[in-house]
């Protein structure tokens, strides 16, 4: 068993999220399923790159039970936390958003703290065999800046204030471990 957090006093009733899936969602898993896991999450944050190979087993073991959502939540104190969801929604455009995703968690200490993490982010763009002069344009589009500003706003609504925050069907969850994770994802009807 891995613990990832130690709980604090009891929150109190977990908020419910109120936005619905969109279209322009990443999602990944059992598309028709009613159980839906949304993850806000930062590509430069410690403790997101510390869940992610928890989601990933989660995905593969359990993925046909339940819909995936990954939304960006980049935090202010991050200064390349929004060109990194850039980043991944430009790849995103060209089909290879999960492919950049795992690129920037897995290379985190590469860019989170460098001045050139645009530089980076165009050499893992160029590993994945995009377009590069499309990435380029795409990641700096108003299309994709309004994209991760409104993923931001409805996390804002749905009282996320940390990451990676979790919510299933609309519930916020604080899973600390793989088993966890399992556990509430099986409580869910759906």
């Amino acid at each position: 068993m891995i613990i990832l957090a130690k709980r604090s006093s009891d929150p109190g009733p977990s908020p419910i999220i109120t936005t619905a899936i969109s279209a322009d969602d990443q999602t990944t898993g059992n598309k028709d399923s009613k159980k839906i896991l949304v993850e806000y999450s930062d590509f430069q944050c410690p403790a997101c790159k510390a869940y992610q190979p928890l989601v990933k087993q989660l995905l593969k073991e359990h993925g046909t039970e339940f819909l995936f959502v990954y939304r960006h939540f980049p935090l202010p104190q991050h200064k390349n936390a929004k060109a990194g969801a850039y980043a991944a929604e430009a790849a995103g455009v060209q089909g290879k958003f999960w492919e950049m995703h795992d690129k920037l968690f897995d290379g985190q200490t590469d860019w989170a703290e460098k001045g050139n993490a645009g530089d980076i982010f165009i050499e893992y763009a160029k590993s994945l065999n995009l377009d590069i002069n499309k990435f380029k344009e795409d990641f700096a589009s108003d299309g994709v800046h309004q994209k991760v500003d409104r993923q931001y706003k409805s996390g804002v609504a749905n009282f996320v204030n940390s990451t990676p925050t979790f919510f299933i069907n609309g519930k916020k969850i604080q899973p600390r471990s793989y088993e966890e994770f399992v556990k509430l994802v099986e409580e869910v009807n759906g």
